[in-house]
Formats: structure tokens, sequence, C-alpha cells
């Protein structure tokens, strides 16, 4: 039986996600690809971590496989917990063994990129190292390697798909290799791509982003995106994210192709999420990314709508992640980005008003998040001041904001920045000590006073996944878009479900407490923590103890969501 590898490297695009518990749809187009051409090739995927702790083992399943896939690239870089993503060192390592190779995704369109204030290595790069560098649809590429018996003589890496009609077929033939995926049956949430490119294509986009160099926009129809969720759901998948598009709010907006901000077809986003939702009824997460604040400022009832039907399907913690990049006016001007600091406020505004509503697993329905980038063209010492400004007004103001992600620009070749990168390198240098000075404010003044506001101490959180050890006890998250990260002090066991109180805030986490406590069980330090506990209440708990029954508890005002006296 003949045999391909696929390495997943794990990618993170303006528009897509791709390091765990993600699962982008590279590995899964791929493999629908090679299973249209023949069901019965044995396709394995493994990620960069698992062929980490074993090469030799990885190394022997490739050399007796007719084709390796490599997947990776990471354009908007982060810091990830479920994962690392391939190094550099790897990939030309990987591009050392000996069978045929081809190496995909958007370090293959764009380059690798080593983080943020950095400048891409360009993707010919990697000419040397593997026999196709795939800068068109890796998924139809590989798609004619098997239909020519994995014969790459011939095969254009630059071919592109000139409709959705491929896809939709390889991503449900392709939904069975979720199964194959370290966090299947844990906390695996999949993204569902929408369309491709940005809207913002028909002005050029914002001059640093990637995601407009896909081209014109094509939408992918509902009817098809569902199919595609009933086939995951039938392998096991049950959280999802509507994540790979540049702006939910867009989804077959009228007048794409012609405006820089389409105006929304509510309509349309509610089909979508409610053909989601009938696909998958044991979904346990369906949650968005992307929301452009252009598209809001300049058509609000209409975004008020569609955020309204995202919010009938969805579920809550939902993030609307939105590029604001700066509030400096000249630096928006000459960067071609999306609004003005009192346009982007009025966005925030509207989706708070309409998602701050706390659902059943302790966070608000659905909150803005905000994107800055850092290093662009035009940027002075006063953008950051500007851009502080900004931020303290949205603390006047009341809004809740899920998250900042502050970041350097990562440079890329593909993209108007590449052929000012030299510049772009010495001011990167030059503005170093503003960007650091506005990161700790940042994260000890905004973030800290934020997260206090959206998750108030004794709030329960339900349904957090337990994920890594931690100094002194583990670390969990809710599994969805922008996972609030959780301490908790206690010996858990990897992979538990836990609900949490929150007893304590850190400017990007908080620490919470595993609930039901057992009160005869429970130290004093473990109680001092919680909400309302001063010395007093619980010197009164201990030499009360032991409670015999939950008419006890009550007895004495303790929460019976939070306490029990058994343990169970």
């Amino acid at each position: 039986m003949d045999r391909v590898v696929l390495l997943d490297g794990y990618d993170d695009e303006p528009a897509g996600l791709g390091v765990p518990p993600y699962l982008d749809v590279y590995a899964r187009y791929v493999a629908g690809a090679i299973w249209s051409v023949d069901p019965s090739i044995d396709v394995r995927y493994i990620t960069v971590d698992e062929a980490r702790r074993d090469w030799n083992a990885f190394a022997d399943l490739v050399s007796g496989s007719k084709l390796l896939v490599v997947m990776a690239g990471i354009v908007t870089p982060g810091k990830y917990l479920g994962g690392e993503p391939i190094t550099l060192r790897e990939l030309i390592r990987v591009g050392g063994l000996g069978v045929p190779k081809v190496l995909g995704g958007p370090v293959a369109r764009f380059g690798f990129g080593a983080g943020g204030g950095s400048i891409a290595v360009p993707r010919s790069f990697f000419s040397k190292y593997y026999d196709l560098v795939v800068s068109g649809d890796l998924d139809l590429v590989v798609h004619e390697i098997a239909s020519r018996r994995f014969s790459l003589e011939g095969v254009s890496p630059a071919m592109v798909h000139s409709s959705y009609a491929a896809i939709n077929e390889f991503a449900v033939r392709g939904a069975r290799i979720a199964v194959q995926h370290p966090n299947h049956g844990r906390n695996l949430i999949v993204e569902l791509e929408t369309y491709r490119s940005c809207p913002r294509y028909v002005s050029g986009g914002c001059s640093f982003c990637a995601t407009v160099r896909y081209g014109g926009v094509e939408y992918r129809d509902e009817e098809a995106i569902a199919r595609e969720v009933a086939a995951l759901h039938v392998a096991g998948v049950r959280h999802f994210r509507v994540g790979r598009q540049a702006d939910i709010l867009s989804y077959k907006a009228r007048d794409t192709g012609r405006l820089d901000f389409p105006r929304p077809d509510p309509d349309a986003v509610e089909r979508l999420f409610r053909g989601i939702r009938a696909a998958a009824p044991g979904l346990r997460v369906l949650h968005i990314d992307n929301v452009n604040p252009g598209t809001i400022y300049n058509w609000p009832e209409e975004s008020r709508a569609a955020l309204k039907a995202i919010i009938r399907h969805h579920t809550p913690g939902d993030v609307a992640a939105m590029g604001i990049e700066s509030a400096d006016p000249k630096v928006i001007k000459l960067n071609n980005l999306k609004t003005q600091p009192d346009e982007a406020l009025a966005a925030m505004k509207l989706v708070d008003e309409v998602g701050r509503v706390l659902g059943h697993n302790g966070l608000p329905h659905l909150l803005p998040g905000i994107n800055f980038v850092a290093g662009l063209p035009g940027e002075t010492k006063e953008t950051y001041m500007l851009n502080r400004e900004f931020l303290s007004k949205v603390l006047e103001s009341n809004v809740l904001v899920r998250r900042v992600n502050l970041r350097q620009v990562l440079v890329l070749e593909p993209t108007p920045l590449w052929g000012k990168r030299g510049s772009i390198r010495s001011m990167l240098e030059k503005h170093k000590r503003y960007f650091l000075s506005l990161k700790n404010w940042v994260r000890t003044r905004f973030d800290l006073e934020m997260i206090r506001r959206v998750v108030p101490r004794g709030i329960i959180l339900r349904e957090a996944y337990v994920e890594a050890q931690a100094p002194g006890g583990v670390y969990a998250r809710q599994v969805g878009s922008y996972p609030l990260l959780i301490f908790i002090p206690q010996g858990l066991r990897l992979g538990d479900w836990v609900d949490v109180v929150v007893v304590d805030h850190g400017p990007r986490s908080v620490v919470g407490i595993s609930i039901p406590i057992n009160i005869n069980e429970a130290s004093s330090k473990l109680l001092s923590m919680l909400p309302g506990f001063t010395r007093d209440r619980v010197n009164k708990v201990l030499l009360r103890r032991p409670f015999k029954s939950m008419d006890e508890l009550a007895a004495e005002s303790l929460d019976a969501s939070i306490f029990t006296v058994d343990g169970n």
C-alpha cells in the first residue's frame, strides 16, 4: 500500500490558525486530495512535536513513503501553549530526508518568519531542500502528484483553484484525518474556511498583510461548509472556529469586489451558522475570529444584525478580533489601514453592546479583541503615545475587551513592505524602547484592569481543559478563540475537564480553584484564596468541620455550587 506522510509544522496566519489544539485546513484538504485519487492510500498525519519526540521513528516512517508533505508558516507570530512551531533548522533537517518532498503553507508562499520584528527568510531559500516549494494551492498540487502516481516531474508548484468545487470535495474526504491529531477526542478545535483573501483587495489592503495577497475574494457556499462540518462531526470533532477569513461580517457581503467595506448580508451569516449547528448537533464550541472594524463603522445596522445572528448560534466566550493596528492617523494613511481611532472605538462599542451578556460558561458571549502592529512605515515616537491614549479611552469608555495583541511587524516577501525592509529593520531597532514601554503599560495597566472587569473574582468558568504542568499546579484553558489561561494551584491530572472559581488575576491570566471543593479536606491556604473568606471566616469553617450534609453547608452560607462535603 502506498503511503504519504503529512508533517504539520503548524501555521498562524491573519486568517487561519493551526497550532495545537487548533487544526487548520492544510492537512485536511491535502488528505482529501490524496483520498479523492485513491481512498486506499495510507495517509499518515504527524505533528512536528511528535516528530521531535522520536526523530528516528519519524525518519523510518518517512523512508518507506512515496511522498512527504510539509506544511508550515507563522505569519502572525504569538506565544503558544499547545505546541511549538517548526524552526528553520528543523525545516532544513526535514529537507534532508531521502524521499520526494513538497513544502507548502504560508512558509512556501510568503517565506519563513522567526518572529515579530524580523525580516522573513525568502521562500526561494527552501528550493535547495525540497523538490517542490508550493507557491500555489498545496492540496491541488498534491492531488496532481497523486494522480501521476507520485511523479513530481512537470508538476507546477503555482497551481491554484479556479473555484471551491474541488476544495469542497477534498474537505469532506479529508475530515477523517482529524482522528490522527494528538488532541483528537480532547480539546481539538478545527478552523473552518468561508472565503479566501480580503474584501479590501480592491484597494490593496493593509501594507503588511499576507491575506490580501491570495487575490480576489471568492465565497464558499453555506451548504458546502455544512457538509464539511458534518464529516468532521462524524470524525469526532466537537469544537469549531469560523476563523479562516479576513472578516466574518463580510461573508457573502453585497458589493464585494467594488467596495473596501462591502455591506454585510446578515441573512447569509444566519444561514451559515444555522447550518453549522444543524450539521454538528453535538458540538461544544462554535467561535469566530476576525471582524473588520471598518465594516462595523460603515454599516452599523447590518453589522449589528449579523453579530446577533452569530450569537444566536455560537457558544459563549467568543472573540471578535479587530485589526486596528495603529491609532496614529499618519501611520493609518501610509499603510492603508482600516479605521481611524474614533471609528475603531465606535465599532468596539457596538460589539460590546451586543455581546457582553454573560454566557453559561462564565464568559460574556462576544467581546472585541484588539490587534496592534508596531514598526509600520510612518511610525514615530508619537505613535506609541497615541496608541496608549487610545487604549486609555477604551478603559474610560467602559467597553469590555477580551485581549490586546501587541506585536512587531514581520516583513514578508510578497507584501509592499518587502522593498522597505532595510529601513523598517532600522526603525524597529530605533523604536524598540518605545515598543517595550507600551507593552509593559498594556500588560500591567490595561490588561490587568480589563481582565478584572471581564472575569471578576468569584465567577465560575466552566469546562476548562487541563493542558500543561506548571510550578505549583497546572495550566488549563477553555476551548475557543483566544482562550483565557488559568493557573490552578492544585495537583490535577492532565487531560481533565474542570470547572474553576476565579480567585485572582494576572495581566493575561487568572488563578482559579477547581470546584467543587471538599470543605472537609480543603486546606486553610486554599480556603483563604476564595472570595469572601477572611481569616476569621476560614478559622470558623475549620473549627466547624466536619460538615456531614449539604444542608449544614447552607446553614453556614457556603455556596453549594462551589463546595461539597464528600468530594463528588
